[in-house]
């Protein structure tokens, strides 16, 4: 099983402080967090995408395109990537290089947002976006599978003769994950194609997650990607701890009572009791996240938010020693003793994905021997060129 951390990169001020750092100060720390986060061995690093103050990861592959060369092992994803606002020609080329660069050390989940006036700030309409997440992921689906792409749809331009580059690493598409909190349209999606599901209901009960887990594990099967518990699931989740239990809470307070996306509403005790939120000790987490697989079966990754609230860098860096140190190792121990053999232990990897579509006789013809549909000429025809120039 898979432990990460993911970020919304929300500039909030710390509260007991008043200190509000600038974008700049925020992106870095981002950085710092994602680094110090693969130092500490965990699994998963994940940036959200916003393009509205007071967010600031607007680019997620230009942060993670850095990140793959400053750190060694961890899987570098998204949560979320925009695929009703963004153009699936540019999500094609952008995370197929990301691929590259990173050498298959990545993944990306795609979802629809949480910011309406997202939708007219790219020339789209809020009351389409479930169809728009629809065509738009099956033509990103196109132009990593197809080396050539002809298409055309209702929210685009048509493609003619179009080949999206670089191409897969590998001739394999990245892994993708779907995220959605309440639209089982999202998770049909999810099923129909045999990718992953995440349901990130950092706001909401268990119960509710258990239901859309459940109904894309049915819908999974139904497909004939496998057994229902065979599904690819991943859960969201927030945690804040120290050694004290009353503490944790003392510290975490003034941050819950002011932030911008949940101060002010329920308490932090209701908040704790009625979603994933658990600020206690380090074996409260276990037990908290540990009961998790009850109600939803083994899932395959668990992420966690901790840079949130105004919480400055040192506290969140100090977070996740102790998520790496006395949580993580225990969850992953329990989690695969109670894992059936059937099932997987974690997402599939680019290794596992091309080993699979060797095994099946998917795998492209290589690039090289690849025909420059403007010319109709190949790399070959451009050697024997150069020969008979030179003879």
């Amino acid at each position: 099983m898979q432990f990460g951390i993911f970020t919304v990169g929300d500039v909030t001020t710390d509260p007991t402080t008043g200190h509000t750092p600038d974008d700049t100060e925020r992106v870095r720390a981002m950085l710092t967090i994602a680094q110090h986060a693969d130092q500490a061995g965990l699994d998963v690093f994940a940036t959200g995408e916003h393009h509205n103050p007071p967010f600031v990861p607007s680019s997620p592959t230009t942060m993670l395109g850095y990140l793959a060369g400053s750190t060694k092992n961890i899987v570098l994803s998204t949560a979320t990537t925009l695929i009703t606002t963004n153009d699936p020609v540019r999500l094609a080329e952008e995370y197929a290089m990301l691929q590259v660069i990173s050498d298959g050390r990545m993944d990306l989940m795609m979802g629809r947002g949480n910011t309406g006036p997202v939708y007219p700030w790219f020339g789209q309409d809020i009351r389409q976006g479930i169809p728009l997440a629809i065509e738009n992921y099956a033509l990103l689906r196109r132009l990593w599978e197809e080396e050539v792409v002809d298409w055309q749809g209702k929210f685009r331009t048509p493609l003619q003769g179009f080949t999206s580059t670089p191409r897969p690493l590998d001739g394999v598409p990245p892994f993708v994950w779907h995220g959605s909190i309440r639209s089982p349209e999202i998770a049909e999606q999810a099923a129909y194609y045999g990718d992953g599901f995440l349901h990130n209901g950092i706001f909401w009960p268990i119960e509710h997650a258990a239901q859309m887990i459940g109904f894309y594990r049915q819908r999974f099967e139904h497909y004939g990607h496998g057994q229902a518990d065979q599904a690819i699931v991943g859960l969201g989740g927030q945690v804040f701890m120290h050694k004290s239990s009353q503490e944790a809470v003392k510290q975490f307070r003034p941050y819950f009572d002011e932030a911008p996306v949940y101060g002010h509403g329920p308490s932090l005790e209701e908040f704790m009791r009625d979603t994933p939120l658990t600020v206690g000790s380090p074996q409260q987490v276990i037990d908290r996240y540990g009961a998790m697989r009850d109600k939803i079966g083994h899932y395959q990754r668990q992420m966690f938010l901790m840079d949130h609230a105004g919480l400055p860098l040192k506290t969140v860096l100090e977070q996740i020693d102790i998520l790496a140190e006395d949580v993580v190792p225990v969850l992953r121990r329990e989690a695969e003793a109670a894992r059936p053999a059937h099932v997987p232990a974690n997402p599939p990897s680019h290794a596992e994905r091309v080993a699979a579509a060797r095994a099946a006789g998917t795998l492209p013809v290589a690039a090289v021997t690849a025909t420059d549909h403007w010319t109709g000429r190949t790399a070959e025809d451009d050697v024997e060129a150069a020969d008979a120039v030179t003879r």
